[in-house]
Order: structure tokens, then sequence, then C-alpha cells
């Protein structure tokens, strides 16, 4: 259901009639960013009475990690991708750059839809490898790295485009599951698009390269307003939380990565990811191992030699990474993502087999697990938040009823999606409850390992 409402429209148009301001601010975002990307990977690391107010490298840290992040990916699910459009330093470097570069057209190998997947695991595997959350080095390489790719991509691709953006960002795929639970979108009227009436406003430059006349969701439009008010057609508008999840994602773009990106990498990879540090079997499986290799007199696994930006390495803070810590980290985040993500996969397949329905119903229920995913990278995410702010002396005695109230109400969400969905396949009577059941299961196993953390494990 769509929401007409006037003022929303206008402040889209707001944002086109500003799209100078909108520059202005963005250069300032890259300016701050920058600085706190740059200035803690060269200073020294900070002592450990260091406070986040007498301290740029511990500020940075909590910015970066306890503010940013956690709260970019919650704006997805409020306003979509306005982060994208208007304050992400790489996409305006990106875009910028490409005003300037080679003016070459995008390969086919770039438009390739797995690389959003691709990138989002090698990124956050190799994060927890080098430890980005606590160091500035660790953190200027995966971001600045990161910044400096899509800047090259932008000058190589790309005339005023986000080619970067659109194809290889590592959380553009994320992002875009994200957005589609937005109350907020550009609605399109094709019909009247087509009739050409309305304003006769320049042709609007879509960075993320979208086919505005057909757009019909938020995965993709980075909600910058440069196309509000065009030929009429396009408007900010409000709408149903479930809409995009339940009537788009009926014929999902890139179904197969869509789902695999969601259950795989945003569930179970970053599951893995944010436990390991908690997780009394991965300290099991790291002692197992030790003492298997001790027993075989082979000891150079044992040994912390690695440099910082292959293994974390910073002997003046007692923190190091051995080789057996490196090979474990990567067992037990690959084991989680192939455990939890295969069990996921398993109990939707059989619930689309009990509602006897095609392959492309599978990547639709998939989709109903997207506000369950998003709350789990929040908290993952938040941890790091509500770590750094007790480090400050805060108690923060609400985080943990806080914590279980948004678990809860995202595994809520999640089944009233998979009810619609399964209801709107056609599956009724038995075949719609034995069909939500294997989803209840789904959600029951990913709650239970953030049980684990918050809870069982603490």
């Amino acid at each position: 259901m769509i929401v007409h409402t006037p003022w929303l429209a206008r402040i889209g148009d707001l944002l086109r009639q500003h799209a100078k301001t909108i520059r202005l601010i963005q250069w300032l975002v890259v300016g701050f960013y920058l600085v706190l990307l740059l200035i803690p990977a060269v200073l020294s690391l900070p002592p450990s009475e260091a406070r986040m107010l007498d301290n740029i490298t511990v500020f940075a840290q909590f910015l970066f990690w306890g503010l940013w992040w956690p709260f970019v990916l919650l704006s997805m699910v409020i306003f979509g991708r306005l982060w994208c459009g208007l304050l992400c330093p790489e996409g305006a470097l990106s875009e910028w750059i490409s005003w300037r570069g080679l003016n070459k057209g995008t390969p086919k190998w770039i438009r390739w839809s797995g690389w959003p997947t691709i990138a989002f695991v090698l990124t956050t595997v190799y994060g927890q490898l080098i430890s980005v959350y606590d160091y500035g080095r660790a953190a200027a390489l995966i971001l600045g790295g990161s910044t400096v790719a899509a800047m090259l991509v932008g000058f190589f691709y790309g005339r005023g485009k986000r080619v970067w953006c659109r194809h290889l960002c590592p959380v553009s795929g994320v992002f875009g599951l994200l957005a589609r639970l937005a109350p907020l979108h550009y609605k399109v009227d094709e019909q009247r698009w087509q009739a050409n009436e309305g304003p006769r406003l320049a042709t609007p430059n879509c960075a993320p390269l979208i086919d505005i006349r057909r757009m019909q969701g938020n995965s993709e439009c980075h909600a910058c307003g440069r196309c509000s008010g065009q030929r009429g057609a396009v408007a900010l508008a409000a709408r149903s939380p479930n809409q995009e999840i339940l009537i788009v994602g009926e014929q999902p773009q890139h179904g197969h990565w869509d789902s695999t990106l969601l259950l795989f990498g945003m569930i179970g990879l970053a599951m893995g990811a944010f436990q390991w540090t908690v997780s009394p079997w991965f300290i099991a499986l790291k002692q197992t191992a030790a003492e298997w290799l001790v027993d075989r007199d082979i000891f150079w696994p044992l040994q912390a030699n690695a440099p910082w930006w292959l293994l974390t390495h910073y002997p003046q803070a007692n923190d190091a990474f051995t080789w057996l810590d490196g090979a474990a980290i990567l067992t037990y985040i690959g084991a989680c993502s192939l455990l939890i993500g295969g069990a996921l996969w398993l109990l939707l397949r059989v619930a689309v087999r009990l509602m006897n329905r095609a392959e492309r119903v599978f990547h639709h229920l998939a989709l109903s697990l997207t506000p369950l995913a998003g709350a789990g990278l929040f908290l993952g995410l938040s941890a790091t938040t509500v770590k750094l702010l007790r480090y400050e002396g805060f108690v923060l005695a609400w985080a943990q009823p806080v914590r279980a109230l948004l678990l809860a109400g995202a595994i809520a969400w999640s089944l009233h999606l998979a009810w619609r969905v399964i209801s709107r396949h056609g599956a009724n009577g038995l075949r719609r409850v034995l069909a939500f059941s294997c989803v209840g299961a789904a959600t029951a196993v990913v709650g239970y390992g953030w049980f684990l953390q918050f809870w069982g494990w603490s």
C-alpha cells in the first residue's frame, strides 16, 4: 500500500533543488572521514587508560564502529539507501573522480551480480583476521583500501556514475536487502512517465545506473532525490515496510545471490565473525588443534610472527595472533557460515517442497528472513558500541532487555512476512502450516545463536 503524502514529495523535491548544498555536505563528510581514518593509522597505539574524549584513536574507534556502522545499517531500514546517496564518502569520491577519468565502458565481468556477496565475505573475514574494530592501521587498510578501489573504478569507468557502488561495493548487497524494508521510497508512476507530462526538468544523472522509469523498489536506489518530480511521475512516498518483500520480492532481480548473501553471509558468516571472540567452542577448537600440533612436534603454527596486515600483530599491546589463531578463526567463521546458512537453506527448501512450488518461491521465502538478518548485524555491531561505552564508565543496564526486544521483534516480523509469502503463493491448510513451521525452525536457529552470544556464554 502506497501512502501519498505531499510533504514527503516536497522533501524529495528539496533534495533535488539543493544539490549543491548536498555536494558541500558530502565533501565535509569526506574530510571528516579521512581525518578519522588516517590520523589514528599513523599515531602510536593509545595507552590502556586512554578515553575517547582525550585520545583521537579511541574517539575514531568509537565513531567508526560504535556509531557509524551500526546506525548506517539502521538507517537503511528506516530511510532506504539515503546514506549512499547523500553522505557516503566512497560514493562521493568515486562519482567525483569518474567525471575526470578515462570514461571507459563498464566491462561485463564487473557487472557480474555475485561481486557484492563475494566482497562482503572477503572483507568480513579479513577484518576479523587483522582486528579491524580495534586498531587504526587495520581500519585504514580495510576502509581506505575500499575507498582507493572505489576511486580507481570511478577513474576508469562511468562518466559521473557510481559503478563501484552498483556492482562492487562490499556492503552494497547488504544495504540493498535492508533497504527493501524501508517505509520510504521513490514511487514511480510508469504510465505518467510515458505520457511525458508534468515539469520539464533536466534529465537526472542517476549515479547508481537505474532505469528510473521501471524502478519498483529501494534495493538499488540511492535515495538522492535527483529524479524527484521528473515528468511528474517520481515522488518520495511512504509505504508499508512489508511491501517490497511481498510484492517486488516475487521476482527478485538476483534471486540466487540475494538468498546466498542473506543466509550464508548476513546470518551465518556474520554470526561467526561476531561470536568467535566469546565462544567456548572456538577456544576448544584452538586448544585441541594446539595439543595435536605439540604432540607431533609441529611448532611453527604456534608462532606469532605474521605481519600486522595479514594477522593481528601488536606485541606492544600484548595482542598478536599466531598462525594457529588465524586458521582457527577461518575455520570457525567458515563453519558457522556453512552450518547455520546450510541449516536455513535446508529448512527453506523443505518449506518450498511442502508448498509444492517452483524454485523462485525459495528466493522469495528467503527474503522473509531479512528483518532477522538485519537485526543480527545491528546486534553484533552495537556490541562494540556497548563495550566501548562501558569502558567509558557507563553502566547500560538496559542493553540486555533492549537486545531481547530487538531480537524478538525481528523474529516476529520475519515470521509475519513468511506467513504472508507462503499464503501469497497459494499454500493453504496443512501445507501452509507445515511450511510455516519450517520457517519457524529457521528463526529459532538464528535466535538461539544470538541467545548464546549475549546470554548463554556471558
